[in-house]
C-alpha cells in the first residue's frame, strides 16, 4: 500500500501516469467539470499529471488520487496547490470526485482530512479554495469544514467566492465539533 494518509473510508496517494484513464474518465464528464472551463482530452489531463508531480518535487503537495479503502477504488483527487491570486501565493484546497460517490459525505471527508494534513501536519498558517459561486456542492463543503467566505477574485475570466480557515481557526473549530 502506497498511502500518503488515510481516513475512515478514503486512501489518499500520489497521482501517477497510470492514473490517466481514471483521469480522463472524471476529467471528460460534463456535471463533474460543469464549472470548470472546459473538459480535459487525453493530452490535457497528460499535462494535469504533469504539472501535479511537478508541484510534488517543487513544493512537496499536490492533488492527491482519493482511493475507497475497501474497494481501492478511485474515487476521484483531493489536494493542496499553491496558487497566485491577488498577487499572493496562497496554499488552495481543491476537490473533484466521480458523479457516483457524490451525496456520500466523502468530499467533505477528504477535503477535512487535507485540511488537518495542511494546516496540522505540514504548518500552513492558512488554505484557502477558490470556488464558482454557481457551485453549492462544493459551497457546501467548504463551509461544512469550517471555512468562511472572504471575497470573491476574479480568475480564469469569471468571479470566483475565495474561502479561507487560518490554522487557529481551525483548531477552535474542530475542538468546538469534538465537544457537541
Amino acid at each position: 500500500m502506497n498511502s500518503l494518509f488515510q481516513t475512515e473510508r478514503l486512501y489518499f496517494r500520489h497521482m501517477k501516469h497510470d492514473d490517466m484513464d481514471c483521469l480522463l474518465s472524471l476529467f471528460q464528464d460534463e456535471k463533474v467539470m460543469a464549472y470548470y472551463p472546459s473538459k480535459k482530452n487525453r493530452r490535457d489531463t497528460l499535462e494535469w499529471i504533469e504539472w501535479t508531480l511537478k508541484n510534488y518535487r517543487s513544493y512537496g503537495i499536490g492533488l492527491w488520487i482519493l482511493e475507497l479503502k475497501e474497494e481501492r477504488e478511485f474515487i476521484g483527487q483531493c489536494g493542496l496547490v499553491p496558487k497566485k491570486i491577488d498577487g499572493k501565493v496562497e496554499i488552495e484546497i481543491g476537490y473533484l470526485l466521480a458523479q457516483k460517490y457524490w451525496n456520500k459525505g466523502l468530499a467533505t471527508e477528504a477535503a477535512s482530512a487535507c485540511l488537518r494534513y495542511g494546516l496540522h501536519d505540514l504548518s500552513f498558517n492558512r488554505i484557502v479554495s477558490l470556488i464558482d459561486q454557481s457551485n453549492l456542492p462544493s459551497i457546501r463543503v467548504a463551509e461544512k469544514i469550517g471555512m468562511t467566505f472572504e471575497k470573491n477574485v476574479s480568475k480564469w475570466e469569471k468571479t470566483l467566492r475565495m474561502y479561507s480557515i487560518s490554522k487557529n481557526h481551525f483548531l477552535f473549530y474542530n475542538e468546538k465539533k469534538e465537544r457537541q
